[in-house]
């Protein structure tokens, strides 16, 4: 028993390997990953603030896209400064402390993305498919209700991971191939049978994300089933204008969640892994603003008065 533990740490240090080793690369990530990092930041704040100042944008599609703004900007910032800290620095090392923090944020807001994604989906259902009850149905007790619930299960999802990974014990060899401690690449470090860990967080990812993309479909399938009920073209196009934003959105996120899980599924290189897990985690949040600002026409006027 004695090599066993003196091969063992209680409370380890991780080493963030990044994306890169080399040297000359790091001035050029860095540059980079702030550009993409202050886009995202500005671009999700002024959706904001639109939606706040203009008093015809309160209304519960708008109350959920400047929630889900300012979750992408949480979001990315559970990794992203670490990671230029370290670029910066020169330092890869994250504490454990610091470790289990960042992923018990990033899956709260990552999962929080999901359910609000599926939240305004459904209030572009009740849009389109109950037009002449959409105030009573989307009151504002029943937004507040949906919001609070997407929070719950997202806090409580991601305290279920914290005090699974509070179990593991670590070894020596505690490098990490990814820019932030993703889940799943630190569970492979531990010197403890991790089962347990694997069993519940793909029995919640299947559960919560299987929850998540239902929604959606079913949704999307009656709001298409409604608009080909509209005779004119006009009305059609007017329909659909509602939820292509909110479409647009929610195929960049899964399409690239579901290209990363493909890739690093197909791939036994972790780093490539890590380098396409910057879609979603990093890219995505950063183009939200531009879909909604430039397919809607009450938000590029909103952003006209916010600027000026």
């Amino acid at each position: 028993m004695e090599p066993e533990n003196k091969n063992k740490t209680s409370v380890p240090e991780f080493i963030l390997l990044g994306l890169s080793n080399e040297a000359e690369l790091q001035p050029l990530l860095f540059g980079m990953f702030l550009s993409m990092y202050l886009v995202n930041f500005t671009g999700n704040l002024l959706i904001i603030l639109a939606i706040i100042r203009d008093s015809h944008l309160h209304t519960p599609m708008y109350f959920f896209l400047s929630n889900l703004s300012l979750t992408d900007i949480c979001f990315t910032s559970t990794t992203v400064p670490k990671m230029l800290l370290n670029i910066q620095m020169q330092n890869k090392i994250i504490t454990y402390e610091g470790c289990i923090t960042q992923m018990y944020f990033f899956t709260l807001f990552g999962v929080l993305d999901y359910f609000l994604l599926t939240v305004m989906a459904y209030d572009r259902f009740v849009a389109i498919c109950h037009p002449l009850h959409y105030t009573v149905i989307m009151n504002h007790k029943v937004c507040g209700l949906l919001l609070l619930l997407s929070w719950v299960v997202s806090l409580l999802h991601s305290l279920v991971h914290g005090l699974m990974f509070l179990r593991l014990s670590f070894c020596t060899e505690l490098e990490i191939p990814h820019f932030f401690c993703e889940l799943n690449q630190v569970i492979q470090l531990a010197c403890s049978d991790p089962f347990l860990n694997y069993l519940v967080m793909y029995f919640a990812t299947v559960l919560l994300g299987a929850m998540s993309l239902i929604g959606i479909l079913f949704s999307y399938t009656k709001i298409v089933s409604s608009i080909l009920r509209i005779s004119s073209a006009g009305g059609k196009y007017k329909a659909f204008s509602t939820c292509g934003s909110h479409l647009s959105v929610v195929s960049l996120f899964y399409g690239t969640g579901f290209g990363v899980y493909l890739s690093s599924a197909a791939s036994q290189n972790p780093r490539a892994s890590a380098i396409a897990s910057v879609m979603y985690t990093v890219v995505t949040p950063m183009l939200n603003p531009f879909i909604y600002s430039l397919r809607n026409k009450d938000i590029k006027q909103a952003l006209r008065k916010v600027v000026s």
